[in-house]
């Protein structure tokens, strides 16, 4: 589920060429193809996030997964830019709905909280697979003169295959809340976790996290171009050989670097200590934006797609610190809280370097500066992070009360 996800959603950057070209949008139109999928993610996982722990994860993921099906499929039709980004938004619902539940069953397979961590970090590796194969697809399809949106129409049979596999595969068991304890497990309920300040915290984080991340997949294309006065993309300016390869395939090499990374750090988040693992990434990820943009294009060539390795333990230890500061009785409504911020970062993050952008006479440029300063605000608060190391004591608790029988 997470790799067919990812093929649709870190694509975006090649599509926003190609849909530039064939409807004459601006930056900012365009950037909608991104924000308005993720704010869709967003708000079902706000106010449907709740569905995991009230009917269960196995009828979640097969509703989430049978809409995105839906949405997929009629691609084939998808001619006018309003629908394209229409059905992009419905997809994004769709998402919302399934990875909750796939996050709130991560709770139920797992018998630690530092398992959960690297359970995590296995499942967003798959995803980090699906961002790898997604960009490739659509450079076949328009090379061979197909059009992009074939590749939602292969996701749709992925999501076919999956929906087929989750009738007849077995959920582990979890415990919930039984008589009147489970009537009130609702939005209400999934809003007020807003408060929690665990909730909060790593919310808050996973949004200015994939605020920065965001700028790579879907501006890096668009800022390595040499000659920003045009919509064809063209690499001319970079010399002959690696680099002009580089330059051409920059997003596949960040995604790349950032599977390997989260392939890793199942073993990394095992056996060293994630607040310090933090800390150090996300100060990586500010120097290698700073370098890049004070070096210019020739400079970012190399350093943006490197940021790869050092976002790829974030976000999944993000994801998972945050759910297992909660009984597993709320995964799903936690999961959907902090997949809010999640998409919220990935809608708010582009849309507002597009706008910073396209006021700069178009240059992403401009907008990357946007992105380094969400990475800067998110290294303050890693530092924060392990120098108090906050939920300590809660992640404890957790784990003597609801893994110590698992």
């Amino acid at each position: 589920m997470f790799m067919m996800f990812a093929m649709t959603s870190d694509s975006v950057g090649e599509i926003i060429k190609e849909v530039k070209v064939a409807f004459s949008v601006t930056n900012a139109q365009a950037s909608l193809m991104h924000s308005l999928p993720m704010l869709g993610i967003a708000l079902s996982g706000l106010f449907l996030g709740f569905l995991a722990d009230k009917i269960g994860r196995k009828p979640t993921i097969i509703m989430g997964l049978g809409i995105f099906g839906v949405a997929c499929y009629s691609f084939l039709i998808a001619d006018d830019f309003m629908l394209i980004v229409s059905l992009m938004s419905l997809s994004g619902v769709a998402v919302g709905v399934f990875k909750t539940g796939a996050l709130a069953l991560i709770g139920d397979i797992s018998s630690s909280t530092k398992q959960h961590t690297s359970t995590m970090n296995g499942a967003e590796a798959f995803f980090g697979v699906g961002a790898i194969i997604g960009p490739l697809i659509v450079a076949y399809l328009i090379h061979q003169g197909v059009a992009w949106q074939w590749l939602y129409v292969i996701a749709g049979g992925v999501c076919t295959v999956l929906i087929v596999g989750a009738l007849f595969v077995k959920y582990p068991n979890y415990t919930r809340e039984q008589g009147d304890e489970v009537k009130k497990v609702s939005v209400i309920q999934s809003l007020s976790l807003v408060k929690n300040p665990y909730a909060l915290g790593f919310s808050i984080g996973a949004f200015l996290y994939v605020a920065a991340e965001s700028a790579i997949y879907v501006w890096m294309p668009s800022y390595l171009v040499c000659d920003a006065s045009t919509l064809r993309a063209t690499y001319d300016c970079y010399t002959q050989g690696f680099s002009q390869t580089l330059a051409i395939y920059s997003v596949t090499a960040f995604f790349i670097l950032r599977a390997a990374g989260r392939f890793v750090g199942i073993w990394m988040m095992s056996h060293f200590n994630w607040a310090l693992v933090l800390m150090l990434f996300s100060g990586a990820i500010v120097l290698c934006f700073g370098l890049g943009l004070m070096g210019g294009k020739q400079v970012a060539l190399y350093l943006f797609p490197l940021t790869g390795i050092f976002m790829s333990v974030i976000y999944p230890t993000f994801n998972s610190k945050g759910i297992s500061c909660f009984p597993k009785n709320q995964h799903g409504s936690v999961a959907g809280v902090i997949l809010f911020f999640t998409a919220a970062g990935a809608a708010a993050g582009p849309f507002i370097m597009g706008l910073v952008s396209d006021a700069n006479g178009g240059d992403a440029k401009y907008g990357f500066m946007v992105a380094t300063a969400f990475a800067a605000i998110l290294f303050v608060g890693m530092v924060y992070n392990f120098v108090k190391n906050p939920t300590q004591k809660r992640l404890a608790e957790i784990e003597a009360s609801e893994y110590s029988n698992s």
